[in-house]
Order: structure tokens, then sequence, then C-alpha cells
């Protein structure tokens, strides 16, 4: 498999369908691949199901994405936090819905999906409203529920640099789910500030190999706050 280095953001989310399953990178602000965000709202696609770490902040990035209308489900651990106004408006008048999963399952059922495993159990809910309807069962004296793998038809990350075969390094926390959502889709795509030759990048420090990444393309970094993102 060949990475496509694309001219813009929009060239590298052509082709998302309505109705995809879309992975987004980023914890709160850290790592969302903003310009990616931007190009899928200019794309037009519609009633996707977005997996995420929390559920937008302010009205930039994922947020923007909830405002225009495009997104159907929500699937997050924090879809709360102090500015998430957006999401907030549109789940109170019904008009998208919310699967919450907790953060450690949520990464681990998309790392489920990169490693073809079926499903697993896990003690993380039990007794909850989370385990509503779910399987248990009872492993060393503890329960647990079934939970099943999360894939995406589309990953969006957001990386530090690339190289022209797609190897990708993070910067600090900025990682977050990027790795894991890498791993969890059919096709994965990424915004990074730098793109060098192959070479320039020690292999010990390549965090997402190029095998995984289809398309992509330069971005400048963006740098906000909680405060300036509304």
């Amino acid at each position: 498999m060949t990475t496509t280095i694309a001219a813009t953001a929009d060239e590298a989310v052509a082709g998302v369908e309505d109705g995809s399953t879309v992975l987004v990178g980023g914890f709160g602000l850290a790592g969302m691949p903003f310009d990616l965000i931007d190009a899928l709202i200019r794309q037009g696609a519609g009633e996707l199901t977005v997996v995420s770490n929390n559920a937008g902040n302010g009205d930039v990035g994922l947020a923007a994405l909830l405002k225009a209308g495009r997104v159907r489900k929500v699937i997050c651990s924090f879809p709360r936090q102090s500015d998430s106004h957006v999401f907030d408006e549109l789940y109170r008048a019904g008009r998208v819905e919310l699967e919450v999963v907790p953060q450690g399952t949520l990464a681990e059922r998309m790392r489920a999906a990169g490693a073809g495993i079926g499903a697993f159990y896990s003690p993380v809910g039990v007794g909850t409203p989370l385990a509503r309807g779910k399987e248990t069962r009872e492993i060393d004296g503890r329960a647990h529920v079934l939970e099943y793998p999360i894939k995406g038809d589309v990953a969006l990350v957001s990386a530090h640099r690339a190289d022209t075969a797609g190897n990708l390094v993070y910067r600090k926390t900025a990682r977050n789910f990027g790795p894991v959502m890498a791993t969890a889709a059919t096709t994965v795509v990424a915004q990074v500030t730098e793109i060098v030759p192959v070479g320039e990048i020690d292999p010990e420090t390549v965090v997402t190999p190029g095998i995984y990444v289809d398309r992509l393309v330069r971005a400048e970094a963006r740098r906000l706050t909680v405060q300036g993102a509304r």
C-alpha cells in the first residue's frame, strides 16, 4: 500500500460517504485534526457517526461539524464540559444520538478492531446503565461485560511529522487516540505540520507505521485554548 500525499485537506477527505463512521483524534483541543474536520464540513458528508474522546469544544473542530448538522450519533467518553454548548443544544433537542463509553474501554474497543479481536470482556461499567443489555460473565470471581470492537470507515488524525511513506511521529499529549484510531479504520487520513523524505525520521521514534496511513496532508499547527475556542 502506498500513502498518498494530498495537495489540500479537501483532497484528503474526498470520498467520505454519508453514514460513515468517522474516528476523530484529539483529547479536547489537543491533537484535534482541525483542517481535516473543516474540509469534511465543506465536503458535505452527513448522517455521520463520530467516535472521539469528547463531543467538541466551543465552535471549532468537532463542535463545528456538529453545528453544521452532519452528525447523527456521537460515541465518546466525555460528552459534556464547560464549553460543549453545541453538543448540549443538539442533544437536548433530540437532533443527535449519544453512546457513552468509558475512556479505557473506548480505546480498547478501537484497539480490538485493529487487532482483529472479535470481542472482549471488561469489568468496567458493571452494575451501571452502561452495562444495560450487554452480555455478562463472571471471570475470577468478578463480573465482566462483553464489549465489541469499534471500527471506522475513516479515521482523521493529527500528527507532528511524517515522512513520504506515511510514518507518523506525534507531539506529546497530542498523540492521545491517534495511534489506536489509525489501526481501526479502513481509510486513515493524517494531517501533519511537516512532511520529510524517507530516512529523515528515526525508525525508533515512529509511532504509527506508514502501512496504516492512506493519505497525508500538510497543515499549519493551530494553538487554541478552551477560552479562545468559542
